[in-house]
């Protein structure tokens, strides 16, 4: 009986998901169909060296059922063939263009500067914002148009699924985005939310009507931020505009990081500051170390029960461990078996526990410092923008 009290938080986490987590609203909730007379959709991609990702990209989007649509490639200064794919492309589609705004000026980061260099050159009444390792369905765009005038929002976000191929990919991601999932479990919940700190919204596709887009100066709003897709949802609600965020794993899915490098230097550059711009103002100092803390806790300690209560012959301390594990594996056996990857990785969850707090601590240890891509930024304070007040 005291292993299974000791055990309880893990034998009750199972039960905050089933309590807690919702996956509504769905893209698949509104029609992909739209007249000749739709409004017009300028797609935006900032692309960094991303001669891998982009033709893929701009292949899925070039697969759009919308009938008015313009797509711009922003190339942020690559060293590798992004330019020339991207060329290849525009040369077989009209709607397709290459823009080259040169290096961006000082107090801006390089995807702030790109996205809005593009949003400039944009003539569409609505603006999607997409990275170049994003792939959309045919009806990604439709769906989410009808979704941005249906619900009167001035910022729309999408959740996508995550593809996963390699082994630290499968070891890792999941675990950060189970981070996520546990700060933001029910996307109707975010929408209804009147504070500006409970905003989310995900860089890798963000449909924004230019009205509000402009109103909050777009980002030149956020031109120093890390998480700049996150601040630009919180800037827009802030400015008294609604924001929207939906689950759209069906026609958005994304690649983030090809390598441990990758995930590493990826996360590492943005986990401890938007945790921090997620959270009330007097916990944001300690946030990405209570992470780390809750990452060992959870997820590594049972696994070192059992070693330890092995090594000095305490059974009590075998059994809490092993019980706690067994939950805890079961319950990423569910995970690994929504992303539909093999659910042998359940087994090694302690592992990429481990490695997800090393990163949050890595990334607080570095304080304002980013690098990523061969920059180096200062990036700015963690403040929040202030929740808009009830007229």
């Amino acid at each position: 009986m005291s292993a299974v009290l000791a055990a309880l938080p893990w034998l009750l986490l199972p039960v905050f998901v089933l309590l807690k987590v919702r996956r509504r609203p769905l893209l698949s909730d509104w029609p992909a169909d739209a007249a000749p007379d739709a409004p017009l959709v300028s797609v935006i991609v900032p692309a960094r060296n991303e001669g891998d990702n982009i033709g893929r990209c701009l292949e899925g989007l070039r697969a759009s059922t919308y009938p008015r649509l313009e797509i711009t490639v922003v190339d942020d200064e690559s060293t590798d063939e992004t330019a020339e794919v991207v060329r290849g492309h525009a040369a077989r589609d009209s709607r397709v263009r290459l823009v080259q705004p040169g290096t961006p000026p000082p107090g801006w980061f390089g995807k702030p500067w790109a996205c809005m260099r593009g949003a400039e050159v944009a003539g569409g009444e609505v603006l999607v914002f997409t990275d170049a390792d994003v792939r959309h369905h045919p009806e990604t765009v439709g769906r989410a148009v009808a979704a941005l005038e249906d619900t009167g929002t001035g910022l729309l976000s999408a959740l996508p699924h995550q593809d996963l191929p390699t082994f630290w990919e499968r070891l890792i991601m999941p675990v950060v985005t189970l981070l996520i999932l546990f700060r933001f479990p029910d996307p109707e919940r975010v929408n209804r939310s009147p504070r500006t700190q409970d905003k989310l919204a995900v860089g890798g596709f963000l449909v924004c009507r230019r009205d509000a887009y402009q109103a909050v100066g777009g980002h030149g709003a956020v031109r120093h931020e890390v998480a700049e897709d996150l601040r630009l949802g919180q800037c827009v609600h802030a400015a008294g505009y609604p924001v929207h965020l939906l689950v759209a794993d069906r026609f958005v899915s994304v690649r983030m990081y090809r390598s441990l490098g990758e995930i590493v230097e990826g996360w590492s550059k943005n986990l401890s500051i938007a945790s921090r711009q997620t959270v009330p103002r007097w916990l944001r100092p300690a946030t990405p170390w209570l992470i780390a803390l809750w990452l060992v806790a959870v997820w590594v300690a049972p696994l070192a029960g059992i070693a330890i209560g092995m090594v000095t012959g305490s059974v009590g301390v075998v059994r809490w461990g092993a019980l706690a594990f067994g939950v805890s594996a079961l319950f990423f056996a569910a995970v690994y078996a929504r992303l539909r990857l093999p659910l042998t990785y359940a087994l090694l969850h302690p592992f990429g526990g481990l490695a997800a707090a090393a990163i949050v601590v890595r990334s607080a240890l570095r304080g304002s410092r980013v690098t990523w891509k061969g920059r180096t930024y200062r990036t700015a304070a963690w403040a929040v923008p202030e929740t808009p007040k009830p007229e």
